[in-house]
């Protein structure tokens, strides 16, 4: 679909935090998926050569599937900027809200389901010292905020989206 025949805009412009929530989700799942890259690289991220071939298959398949969620988790990172974009929208409003709220949802389950697990479930690290395990702390810590931001993005499309329908 072109911008040519891209649905028209039946959404107000975006305010400038939303802009600015949208990007920030884009560039709080970069870190992790960066870190993830360099694991497949051969760089030296913390984890042992035993551990990345018993346990993550690197050398291998292994390096396919970590590239491959990196390379996803960056797309579904950019999708909040469909919602605050004023040139393109691949989807009628009403269903790119239906799906923005979908996506918010799932986002906080998850959210709420790793900290239950992080709390209750004895979790096992194969990082070989403590400065590799807090480089992938500071890499894994900006995923905590994309849940909220996206929340918030989605708040601002629906309540646009719902303006404009009472104009």
């Amino acid at each position: 679909m072109t911008t040519a025949n891209a649905h028209p805009s039946s959404v107000a412009p975006a305010p400038a935090w939303a802009r600015r929530a949208a990007h920030a989700i884009a560039l709080c799942a970069l870190p992790s998926g960066l870190w993830r890259i360099a694991m497949a690289s051969g760089v030296y991220v913390g984890y042992s050569e035993q551990v990345l071939r018993d346990v993550f298959a690197i050398p291998g398949w292994g390096i396919a599937y970590v590239v491959g969620l990196s390379v996803l988790a960056e797309l579904a990172a950019l999708f909040p900027l469909l919602l605050v974009s004023d040139r393109w929208q691949p989807l009628r409003p009403r269903a790119l809200a239906t799906l923005s709220w979908t996506a918010s949802g799932l986002l906080v389950l998850v959210a709420l389901w790793q900290l239950g697990v992080a709390f209750t479930v004895e979790s096992r690290t194969y990082m070989t010292s403590d400065t590799a395990y807090t480089v992938w702390a500071c890499a894994f810590a900006p995923l905590i905020a994309i849940p909220a931001l996206m929340t918030a993005v989605t708040w601002s499309y629906a309540k646009r989206l719902r303006a404009r329908g009472q104009a």
